[in-house]
C-alpha cells in the first residue's frame, strides 16, 4: 500500500479519536474532580498500583495455596495470557495513538504516573477483566474479591485522568474475550 492510500485511513482515525475525545471530555472532567480529594486520589492510586500486577500475582499465589501445586500449570497459563494481553494493548496503543485525557483536556488532573504514553485501550482494565475471568474459572470463590477489585481498577483509570470511558470499556471487552478464550486452555 502506498502512502496516498493510507492517508484517508489516518485522517478517518484522527477524526474518530477527536470526536470521542470531545464527546467524553466533559464526563472525564466531572469524574476526575473526585481525585481532588486527597483520600480519593490516594485510594485510587493505590488500586491502580496494585492493578499493575501485584494483586494478580498475589491472587496466583493464593490460588496455588488454596488448591495445591496441581494448579500451577493453570496459573502459568494466566501468566502467559497476561503476556498476550500486553502485546495486544501495546499494539493497539502504538497504532491508534490516543493521548490521555489529562493531556487533551485542561482541568483534568493526572492522579498518578501512567505506565506508557497513550490511552486506548486501558491495559489495566484489560488485564483486570481477563484475570477475573481466568481466576474465576480456576477458583470460583475468588470472584467475591477479584470482581470488585476489577471494577475499582476500571474506575481508577477514569478517576485518575488516565483514560476515557471508551478506553476502559474496550479494554474490558478485550480482556473478557481474551480471558474467556484462554480458559479453554485451563
Amino acid at each position: 500500500m502506498d502512502v496516498s492510500q493510507s492517508q484517508p485511513r489516518i485522517a478517518f482515525m484522527t477524526t474518530a479519536i477527536d470526536y470521542f475525545n470531545t464527546l467524553e471530555g466533559n464526563l472525564c472532567l466531572r469524574v476526575n474532580r473526585l481525585s481532588r480529594n486527597p483520600w480519593v486520589q490516594q485510594f485510587f492510586s493505590a488500586i491502580s498500583k496494585l492493578g499493575d500486577g501485584w494483586f494478580w500475582g498475589a491472587t496466583g499465589c493464593m490460588t496455588i495455596l488454596v488448591n495445591g501445586i496441581g494448579v500451577i500449570p493453570q496459573v502459568l497459563t494466566v501468566g502467559a495470557t497476561a503476556i498476550a494481553g500486553v502485546a495486544i494493548y501495546k499494539g493497539l496503543k502504538q497504532n491508534l495513538v490516543r493521548e490521555r485525557p489529562y493531556i487533551n483536556h485542561r482541568g483534568i488532573h493526572c492522579g498518578t504516573a501512567p505506565l506508557d504514553r497513550y490511552s486506548f485501550p486501558s491495559g489495566h482494565t484489560l488485564h483486570a477483566v481477563c484475570f477475573t475471568v481466568m481466576f474465576n474459572a480456576i477458583e470460583p470463590l475468588f470472584l467475591a474479591v477479584t470482581l470488585p477489585f476489577a471494577i475499582l481498577v476500571a474506575a481508577s483509570r477514569i478517576i485518575l485522568g488516565l483514560h476515557y470511558p471508551s478506553d476502559v470499556v474496550v479494554g474490558a471487552a478485550i480482556g473478557a474475550i481474551l480471558g474467556s478464550g484462554a480458559t479453554l486452555l485451563l
